[in-house]
């Protein structure tokens, strides 16, 4: 896929380079990585390697949906993108992710922008400070990185072509990022922002389980943070942590009993 044109931010009014072919008024954003206290060995465990199981092909039924989330999974990583910005800045690379997994004054500035609690222009101010840098711009700035995630996308278009139900279960910032093209690859979408709660609060998986009318334990949750996968593991849902495109893939495949020819184009 060529490089998508840009889009813009509420929050500043700025510009960014695109994830997707074009902006949808009143949509939702990127998820957001955050910071958690380690998991215990069992649940790591039992997470990390869920990605990279044995394949198998089990009764179509066993599980019956998708639940996906967005940035760093339908993304390219957004770790990396954070610290091209803070280079770019002249911080060390680490700063953004540093504050928000160590520190509770910058993860409680995120929890208030992903549920709609505080708006991204405060957002901006508050984390700019702790950061270290100029409030315009960050948050266009922090994304700037992110590209499509091909593979992810071609798999998620094949599972709901196939009868899956797909949901996306995002951790939102701004409200403007998603366009049409990803709207039109799932049946429901639960955005942080728009239902007041976020990963890996249970509510959030429970609400995305209703929308797509399945059973927690029918679910398939796909997330690149561990905490998140955690969190739907809680409620009862199978969880991959999503790492590679060509494991996921092959692991959605063995649990949904679907075919996607998106694997090996994720290789």
């Amino acid at each position: 896929m060529e490089r998508p044109p840009e889009m813009r931010s509420k929050a500043s009014g700025g510009r960014a380079a695109g994830t997707f072919a074009a902006n949808h008024p009143s949509t939702a954003g990127p998820s957001m990585p955050s910071g958690a206290a380690p998991p215990s060995s069992r649940r790591a465990a039992s997470i990390a390697s869920s990605a990279i199981a044995p394949k198998h092909k089990p009764d179509r039924t066993s599980h019956t949906a998708l639940l996906i989330d967005f940035g760093g999974v339908l993304t390219s990583d957004i770790w990396s993108s954070f610290s091209d910005f803070c280079a770019e800045r002249g911080l060390d690379p680490e700063a953004a992710k540093r504050l928000f997994r160590e520190d509770p004054a910058a993860l409680a500035e995120l929890r208030g922008l992903e549920t709609g609690e505080a708006d991204p222009e405060r957002f901006e101010r508050r984390f700019a400070e702790l950061l270290g840098t100029e409030p315009e711009g960050l948050i266009d700035g922090l994304f700037a990185g992110l590209r499509p995630a091909e593979p992810m996308l071609a798999a998620v278009r094949e599972a709901r072509a196939a009868g899956v139900p797909t949901c996306l279960v995002s951790n939102s910032w701004v409200m403007d990022h998603y366009t049409e093209e990803i709207r039109a690859l799932f049946d429901a979408l639960v955005i942080s922002g728009e239902v007041g709660l976020h990963k890996p609060q249970p509510e959030i998986y429970l609400l995305a389980a209703g929308r797509v009318g399945a059973a927690p334990a029918d679910c398939v949750f796909v997330d690149d943070l561990r905490e998140n996968c955690e969190g739907a593991e809680e409620v009862g849902m199978t969880a991959v942590l999503h790492r590679d495109p060509a494991a996921t893939i092959e692991r959605l495949e063995a649990l949904l009993g679907v075919e996607l020819s998106s694997r090996r184009a994720g290789r």
